[in-house]
């Protein structure tokens, strides 16, 4: 199972990310409390460049923007987090994530989105993503849907990160306040949420190895 640290919003964060042997780290290009500008998100890619793979976060943006800010910053995925719809997502040139609040569409319907990889997030807060709330993952447990494209978000951290695993069996978790202290991602949490996943495996990334 993949991990992706989102909402980094500096250099330093990225790279603690990078060595603790998160998969992927996510820049929020939509409103947020974490939200990056472009030249920011590009320092921060070339920091960890070939060491980790870098998302970007939109939410309702024209495919435009998203196209240019994928091609400024030199991002691996963009992951879709509003109301976009299949022909939009089926529209980018370049591979995507598209996030779904839980209950917002029946999940089969979800899968049907041409997209890499279908993220399933808790209901918004006050922004899309990021509110540090889990939902009931019962939803998701035993259903027959395509579990190699499961990103799963919403409320994770190191203290519930191996259940996430056993219950759901995502191919990916999305993490963000859960490595967070009073709003600000936490070298600690971040390196403490990795070494209780991947603790016992070998890579080739200092101790460990999703694709925000």
């Amino acid at each position: 199972m993949k991990i992706k640290i989102c909402g980094i919003q500096t250099v330093e964060a990225a790279g603690w990310a990078a060595e603790a042997g998160a998969d992927m780290i996510g820049f929020v290009f939509a409103p947020s409390t974490r939200k990056v500008d472009v030249n920011t998100a590009k320092r921060m890619a070339e920091a960890v460049r070939g060491k980790v793979e870098c998302v970007g976060v939109f939410v309702n943006a024209p495919a435009e923007d998203v196209e240019y800010v994928h091609k400024a910053v030199g991002l691996d995925y963009v992951q879709l987090h509003g109301d976009e719809s299949r022909a939009y997502t089926a529209g980018l040139k370049m591979p995507v994530i598209k996030a779904f609040s839980i209950g917002s569409m029946p999940i089969a319907e979800m899968f049907r989105y041409d997209a890499r990889h279908i993220l399933i997030d808790s209901p918004p807060a006050e922004y899309r993503g990021g509110s540090g709330r889990r939902f009931d993952w019962s939803a998701l447990e035993g259903r027959a849907l395509d579990h190699s494209r499961l990103v799963l978000a919403g409320g994770i951290n190191a203290g519930n990160i191996r259940e996430a695993k056993h219950l759901v069996a995502p191919a990916a978790v999305d993490v963000s306040s859960g490595v967070e202290t009073h709003g600000v991602k936490d070298k600690d949490k971040i390196f403490e949420l990795i070494r209780t996943m991947k603790g016992g495996e070998e890579s080739g990334k200092n101790l460990y190895s999703a694709r925000c």
